[in-house]
């Protein structure tokens, strides 16, 4: 057989060269984003309790692993997308470890988001045998961590390929973001319509864009531009988006008037800022390349 017949078949790489580690990151970084969405659903829904409240196991099939009915199945399918997102994530920080070329500070995050999940599964276990607000409370925030974590390793990942234009980008995200997050919430949408869980889903998925937005934004920003002034900014951004998340969740889970107008302050603020700093980006950019 020539040589040219064995250069002419594909050559067979391992998957990780083959998919690339900003696209596993990546990929992982979307599933424990859906995961969370997931978990406010069957939250929402009453289903946290489901599945006779049973854990791995659920209601039904061989050996109670699959679920009865509606309810049961929304709980399930948490499990199972959570599931897929801890292996991922154990990928993630297997292959950061193992290849070359990754930036040490990137294997730190996902080895420390890989160390956090199987405390995030107790936590879940722990929120169908004994549901107290306490332990909901630290599930939630520490799948937030793992979602923190892993959105700063994808944009150190990506960075190379980021430009100011991402970080105008990721502050106009985040400044729509700030009113859907105060319109969803039970202080506007319940003179509406009920906090339903798709409402609650909605909402929660403009809380993960939002930290995204801050976190693309001051991370590239502090690459890009040279200003104190701008990157302090774009720092605050990411302190008055995590208040706004904090009091918007106090919001829902409690009935206190006062929090709500702290809420609906900071949310404010954050506002305010987003499009002060989206002025400050474009005039810097468009100075820098006009000295160009």
């Amino acid at each position: 057989m020539s040589t040219d017949s064995y250069t002419s078949r594909p050559v067979l790489r391992p998957l990780i060269e083959r998919f690339g580690f900003p696209h596993l990151i990546a990929m992982t970084l979307v599933v424990v984003a859906a995961t969370i969405l997931l978990g406010v659903a069957a939250k929402a829904t009453g289903s946290g309790l489901a599945c006779e409240a049973n854990w791995p196991q659920c209601d039904a099939g061989p050996f109670n692993l699959l679920p009865a009915n509606i309810p049961s199945f929304y709980e399930w399918f948490h499990r199972f997308v959570a599931m897929f997102a801890g292996f991922a994530i154990i990928g993630s920080a297997i292959a950061a470890m193992r290849l070359p070329n990754i930036d040490k500070r990137v294997a730190a995050l996902v080895v420390a988001g890989m160390i956090l999940t199987p405390i995030q599964v107790v936590l879940g276990r722990e929120t169908v045998t004994q549901y107290t607000m306490d332990i909901l409370a630290l599930h939630f925030w520490t799948a937030v961590l793992i979602f923190v974590l892993f959105t700063v390793a994808t944009v150190l990942v990506w960075a190379p390929r980021l430009t100011s234009k991402h970080v105008s980008a990721a502050l106009t995200l985040g400044a729509v973001s700030v009113p859907f997050h105060v319109a969803l919430s039970p202080l506007v949408i319940g003179d509406i319509t009920s906090y339903r869980p798709s409402v609650q889903m909605a909402q929660y998925g403009v809380t993960l864009a939002l930290l995204a937005a801050v976190i693309v934004a001051t991370m590239v920003g502090r690459r890009h531009f040279e200003s104190n002034r701008l990157t302090a900014l774009l720092s605050g951004t990411s302190v008055l988006a995590l208040l706004t998340i904090f009091f918007g969740r106090r919001a829902v889970m409690t009935f206190n008037p006062a929090l709500d107008y702290i809420y609906v302050a900071v949310a404010a603020l954050l506002l305010v800022v987003f499009i002060v700093g989206i002025r400050l980006v474009r005039r810097t950019a468009s100075r820098s390349s006009g000295a160009l």
